[in-house]
């Protein structure tokens, strides 16, 4: 891992944004927990859920809000300034459909906050956000080749399936692991931050992406200052609105930053992985993959005795440390630790898994 001779004279300008994005929404939060309330936009205990007492969803909205504001007067003073080179490869209609997007989402995840959409109408909901990010030119076009040599390049309808699949999935991934006081928010906090650093080095190319890293950095200032809030006793959470708008923003980001989803596979393995394990565990015991139960990863660590804190730092520190390796390593051992923690994360899940668990009522597919 090497970073760019630029980097250090970036940083000051990284660390303002952050501390400006974690004000913002570290402010913005309170009043929109009283919204939350008023309107009734709670969510209730129930079986599956951890929470002894309702608690305002909504939270997403000051992340999104916190995001786009910041993201506006960076782009502004970059513009007077130059602060950091916008790349060739991230033009203003990319820009557009980042903002747009990360807004609409967050907007649609309020609409199902209040009214427990069904989880047809999620999916769609995500699909019609990865219809927005295409028809603003963000397709995944190609990816580094994990077994070295050329470029797998994407062309037409392929890139178009491909794009709505990685962001659809990214959106689900994070509402999957959505499920502990500050879990979700963490873990994008951590993504962020490390899809910011590796930005930052000579692995996306010569010259780096430090343009992508100052995207990274405001998104990951935003969860900050929420999670102050959202950390376990949680006093408000994410809600859909958080779920739909920092999956479609890691998704667009991972997307625009040439590291792309080989990398994105790594920072964000443990909310990928349990996905995948969730849904191949439902389908063998001929259910809906989306059906709800309480066979999560934090679900499974909470009932061999863990305490709330202790599951959500444990699984903190495993994303880091996959993290780590996302910058150290490169090509196809990349692909081999992923498809290692994979494998791992299976055995882990099946010997938590032999005292079985039984599908509970729900309203959502978390």
């Amino acid at each position: 891992m090497t970073f760019i001779p630029s980097a250090a004279s970036v940083l000051p300008f990284l660390l303002v944004l952050f501390a400006a994005a974690a004000a913002v929404s570290f402010l913005l939060t309170p009043p929109i927990r009283r919204v939350a309330i008023r309107f009734k936009a709670v969510d209730r205990p129930g079986l599956r859920r951890v929470n002894t007492r309702p608690v305002p969803r909504g939270g997403g909205v000051a992340v999104a809000a916190a995001f786009v504001i910041v993201t506006l007067v960076a782009l502004t003073l970059n513009a007077l300034f130059r602060l950091v080179a916008v790349p060739f490869s991230v033009q203003p209609l990319d820009l557009i459909g980042l903002l747009v997007g990360g807004i609409l989402a967050a907007a649609f995840g309020v609409v199902d906050d209040y009214f427990d959409l069904r989880a047809r109408w999620q999916f769609l909901g995500q699909v019609g956000l990865a219809a927005i990010a295409i028809v603003c030119g963000i397709t995944v076009d190609f990816i580094a080749n994990p077994f070295g040599g050329r470029q797998l390049q994407f062309d037409g309808i392929v890139a178009v399936v491909v794009t709505v699949l990685w962001i659809a999935g990214m959106i689900n991934s994070i509402n999957f692991i959505d499920g502990l006081d500050g879990l979700s928010s963490g873990i994008g906090l951590i993504a962020a931050i490390v899809l910011g650093f590796i930005s930052l080095t000579t692995q996306v190319g010569p010259s780096g992406q430090p343009f992508i890293t100052v995207l990274c950095f405001i998104l990951a200032g935003s969860l900050f200052g929420f999670l102050r809030w959202n950390f376990h006793p949680a006093t408000i959470f994410s809600g859909t609105s958080g779920v739909m708008f920092l999956g479609y923003t890691l998704a667009v980001l991972s997307i625009l930053g040439t590291a792309k989803v080989a990398v994105a596979l790594l920072i964000l393995g443990v909310p990928i992985i349990d996905a995948f394990w969730i849904i191949v565990r439902r389908l063998v015991e001929g259910r809906s993959p989306f059906s709800p139960d309480r066979g999560h990863l934090h679900h499974r660590l909470l009932d061999v005795g863990l305490t709330h804190r202790q599951t959500v730092v444990l699984i903190y520190g495993i994303c880091i440390v996959l993290g780590i390796l996302a910058m150290l390593l490169t090509g196809t051992t990349q692909l081999y630790a992923f498809i290692g923690v994979l494998v791992a994360s299976g055995f882990v899940l099946f010997i938590l898994a032999r005292g079985g668990f039984e599908p509970d009522e729900a309203d959502d597919f978390r």
